[in-house]
C-alpha cells in the first residue's frame, strides 16, 4: 500500500478504494461525455483508448509509489462516482503533491468532488505528507476552480503543464499540525 492511496478511508457518503482494472467500463462514461474533456488537450478523442491511456497511467502512479486517484464509491448504491486522490506531480520543474478529482457525470453537481477533494486534503495534512497541496486545473475549467477553492484552496499562479494553460491552487498545512 502506498502512503498516498486513500485506501479504506470513507467521507460521509463515500468509500476510498484502489482502482481496479474492472473499473474500467464503469469509468467509460466519463469519456463519451465531450463536457468531460473539453478543458484539457492532448486527450485521445476516442473514448476507449482515453479510458485505457488513464488507467494506464494510474497503475504506473501505484507500480511507482507516485500516488494515484482512488475510485470513489457512493455508499448509498456502492456505484463508482468518480476518481479523487493524491498526486505526485512536477510542476515547473518543482516537486508538488496534487490533489486531482473527475466525478462522472451523472454524479456532478452533488458535492461528491468537494467531499473527496476535501478527504484527500485531510489525509495529506493529518499524516503530514507534504507542507502544501496544490490543484492542477485548466484556465477555463470554472467547476473545478470552485471545488479548489471550497477546499481552501487559493490560485497562486498561472503556468503551462503537458501543454495547457493551468491555474494552480494551493493550500498550505495548518500550523497546528
Amino acid at each position: 500500500m502506498t502512503k498516498y492511496l486513500l485506501e479504506q478511508q470513507e467521507s460521509e457518503r463515500l468509500y476510498f478504494r484502489k482502482v481496479l482494472p474492472s473499473d474500467f467500463e464503469a469509468w467509460l462514461p466519463f469519456y463519451h461525455d465531450p463536457e468531460s474533456t473539453r478543458h484539457w488537450n492532448g486527450i485521445p478523442i476516442e473514448p476507449k483508448r482515453a479510458c485505457q491511456e488513464q488507467f494506464d497511467r494510474i497503475f504506473e502512479r501505484y507500480e511507482k509509489q507516485l500516488g494515484g486517484m482512488n475510485a470513489l464509491i457512493f455508499k448509498e448504491s456502492q456505484e463508482m462516482v468518480g476518481l479523487c486522490g493524491l498526486l505526485i506531480q512536477t510542476v515547473d520543474e518543482q516537486q508538488e503533491l496534487e490533489i486531482g478529482y473527475s466525478i462522472l457525470t451523472k454524479y456532478r453537481q452533488q458535492g461528491f468532488a468537494i467531499e473527496a477533494a476535501k478527504a484527500c486534503k485531510n489525509y495529506a495534512f493529518e499524516r503530514r505528507l507534504a507542507s502544501s497541496l496544490i490543484s492542477i486545473i485548466h484556465i477555463n475549467n470554472v467547476a473545478s476552480q470552485k471545488v479548489a477553492l471550497k477546499n481552501g484552496m487559493h490560485k497562486t499562479k498561472q503556468t503551462i503543464y503537458k501543454d495547457n494553460p493551468v491555474y494552480i491552487y494551493s493550500i498550505a498545512a495548518p500550523q497546528s499540525l
